[in-house]
């Protein structure tokens, strides 16, 4: 098939440190590849990979300091998306809604996957009037506020299986991996790790948005001796971090829609304690990759479990649900779904056509 993939232009695909959906649109993107599909990726200049790449801007947004517009590039993205449609079999969008009016307007056939949250009243008018479009959950609990628009598919993230190396035994430490935000509840993390008498060493961003409340709420608790803020990892670091750790915490306080660093974490064998939140429990089989909890208490419970935890059942169960193969496997099946359903749609527009011409001619 020929594949169009339409990433988000603020990070790199694969991006340089923090990133999600990027990271899961070049682990879809290479291994489409591997396949045997011929893919075109639209993203910024400084993405790495074997697809064919369309720029719209030199490098990522987010880490280009001169850019003050970023939402003018991706307009520009739309307009080479359009310019370009007929090439390809199917249309992958990642960039939420903003295409919305113009993939109606494409005969292609196209889908999307929603990457965000889906909670927010605001998008209840825009999902109404676009109820038609085809899209895709990154996990069941996701669609619950918005069940009733096209939904083609749940297809759950995957990464390579070489990407993180299995650990058969952890050091002694906590870590918590990703943003530094109040729907990441860090101060959780720190509390857990406090009680426990465990060093946490916390790996994260922060966004512009969320520096005030880092700098309020957060960093009075930085000064802690069991606790370490390292700030944003790349790879590398991110899997010996994963990898070496006792266990990874997840204290979120949202509906998470996925949580890419808890398969991560599997990848390495490392268990995750994750609060009962959004896909938490979609993600997690718990007291095989890890342990979901409702609270700090049944938190400090799990962290003595996870002395008899069996690492090695943690890495053969992420291999056989969340390897970027099956993801892209599940993908390729909606892609086909879509395709036929297109192609069958235009033999009937076409036949009835013909009818319409023949009786006429008979008149």
């Amino acid at each position: 098939m020929k594949i169009a993939q339409v990433a988000p232009l603020y990070e790199s695909v694969p991006p340089v440190s923090y990133g999600g959906t990027e990271r899961i649109v070049s682990y879809l993107t290479e291994e489409l590849i591997a396949q045997g599909h011929e893919v075109t990726l639209f993203a910024s200049g400084d993405s790495i990979t074997q697809a064919n790449l369309i720029a719209l801007c030199d490098r990522s947004l987010r880490l280009n300091s001169d850019c003050a517009d970023r939402l003018a590039y991706h307009f520009l993205q739309l307009e080479e998306v359009s310019q370009n449609a007929a090439l390809f079999d199917i249309i992958h969008f990642h960039i939420d809604y903003l295409h919305y009016p113009l993939s109606r307007k494409i005969e292609v056939p196209y889908v999307t996957t929603l990457h965000g949250r889906l909670d927010l009243p605001d998008l209840v008018p825009l999902y109404r009037a676009f109820a038609d479009v085809p899209v895709v959950s990154i996990s069941n609990a996701q669609r619950i506020p918005l069940p009733w628009i096209n939904w083609q598919g749940t297809v759950y993230h995957g990464i390579p299986l070489d990407l993180y190396n299995y650990r058969e035994s952890q050091t002694d430490y906590l870590v918590f991996l990703g943003r530094i935000s109040p729907e990441k509840r860090v101060d959780r993390a720190i509390e857990i790790a406090k009680r426990a008498k465990m060093r946490l060493k916390i790996a994260a961003k922060v966004d512009d948005s969320d520096r005030s409340y880092m700098e309020e709420e957060i960093q009075p608790f930085l000064d802690h001796p069991l606790v370490e803020f390292i700030g944003e990892v790349g790879e590398e670091e991110k899997a010996e971090l994963l990898g070496g750790a006792y266990a990874l915490l997840f204290p979120i306080d949202w509906v998470e829609p996925f949580g890419i660093v808890m398969i991560e974490a599997m990848a390495c064998g490392t268990p995750v304690v994750a609060f009962r939140q959004g896909s938490v429990p979609e993600v997690i089989d718990h007291g095989i990759t890890g342990f979901i909890v409702e609270d700090i208490e049944e938190s400090l419970v799990a962290l003595e479990k996870i002395e008899r935890f069996d690492r090695s059942r943690c890495r053969r169960v992420f291999e056989k649900r969340f390897s970027a193969a099956r993801m892209t496997a599940d993908y390729v099946n909606i892609y086909e779904r879509l395709v036929t359903k297109r192609h069958a749609r235009s033999k009937s527009f076409a036949a009835a056509g013909k009818m319409v011409i023949t009786s006429s001619e008979v008149e």
